[in-house]
């Protein structure tokens, strides 16, 4: 795969990177049901394999279980991903998730990160989400403090608007934004990824296939038999009636997977990567098998008519 420079640092990245979130496995409030630790392991190491070369995982997805996986998948292997991970999310003996941008608690955060995940020095080093947001200030010259300090290489943020994108960017450089980018969510377009081309802001986006709707693989039944810990469950894009418009737009981009001998998730990735301030895309894997259902992603590129296909699609369904 061709890299790109991530903004303003030295990495330099491949089109899609591995996403750790549902391997953190289930039991806690953000998690995507059960969740077989070898097929995690198994499935980091493919992609390895099939040369993606960075990872993005959070402190919080399995309350600490996503790091440690991360950390056993790389045990042993020659030539290291990136990791990223983020700070912000904390929880208590009970699970209970907190938010916290103070310079105590996130200090103390990376160092149990960089416990679980075995490493001297963190690749990329995020804020989760910008809450409390008076906090953002506090929260990002501790990071800042960090690099200098040798503990991360570099520092970025995620879920921020691009108020916030400045607020960080007045005290220190934001390498790296990551937001919610999708077919069927678009709201980044507007300001935020304009700013962040402007500023040499890299964007890792996540969700590409909208939590596994756009994978193509994704069905009403498969919907409604969710395990209870699946946050999913509650989430409006599993409701009705939008759940039922994405299902249909799936069906009617098959016709142009086909011709890319691909699938709907691949376009799904390739269409946010196609965007000029999209460095990479996240692509969450559970086992080695949804490999074959993203890789591709990575170098495909549509025809120019196609992308007005896929807008008049998207119109069709209103999405």
């Amino acid at each position: 795969m061709q890299t790109k420079r991530l903004g303003n640092s030295d990495l330099e990245i491949t089109p899609i990177g591995v996403g750790a979130w549902a391997i953190g496995g289930g039991g806690w409030a953000f998690g995507w049901g059960p969740q077989d630790d070898d097929e995690s392991v198994d499935a980091i190491r493919a992609a390895i394999e099939a040369g993606m070369n960075w990872i993005d995982t959070a402190a919080v997805y399995g309350l600490g279980h996503s790091e440690e996986i991360v950390a056993k998948a790389l045990e042993g292997i020659g030539k290291r991903p990136y990791v990223f991970t983020k700070c912000e999310r904390i929880w208590d003996e009970n699970g209970q998730i907190g938010k916290s941008l103070k310079e105590k608690s996130i200090r103390a955060e990376v160092e149990a990160s960089l416990r679980r995940l075995k490493v001297d020095v963190i690749d990329l080093y995020q804020v989760h989400w910008p809450e409390p947001d008076e906090d953002i200030e506090q929260g990002w010259s501790t990071l800042a403090k960090l690099k200098k300090e040798g503990k991360v290489r570099w520092i970025g943020v995620s879920n921020f608007n691009q108020a916030q994108m400045k607020r960080a960017q007045a005290i220190a450089p934001v390498t790296s934004l990551q937001p919610p980018y999708s077919l069927v969510q678009r709201e980044v377009e507007t300001s935020i990824l304009p700013h962040a081309a402007a500023s040499n802001v890299g964007v890792i986006v996540y969700s590409p296939m909208k939590n596994g709707l756009l994978s193509g693989r994704m069905t009403k039944e498969r919907v409604a038999n969710f395990p209870e810990d699946d946050f999913r469950k509650r989430s409006p894009y599993f409701q009705e009636p939008g759940l039922s418009s994405t299902l249909g737009l799936v069906e009617d981009l098959r016709p142009l997977a086909a011709k890319y001998s691909s699938t709907v998730g691949e376009i799904a990735i390739a269409w946010t990567l196609h965007h000029p301030a999209v460095t990479g895309a996240i692509v969450g894997l559970r086992n080695r098998g949804q490999l074959d259902g993203v890789v591709k992603s990575a170098t495909l590129k549509l025809e120019d008519g196609d992308y007005g296909l896929i807008e008049s699609l998207l119109n069709r369904h209103n999405l």
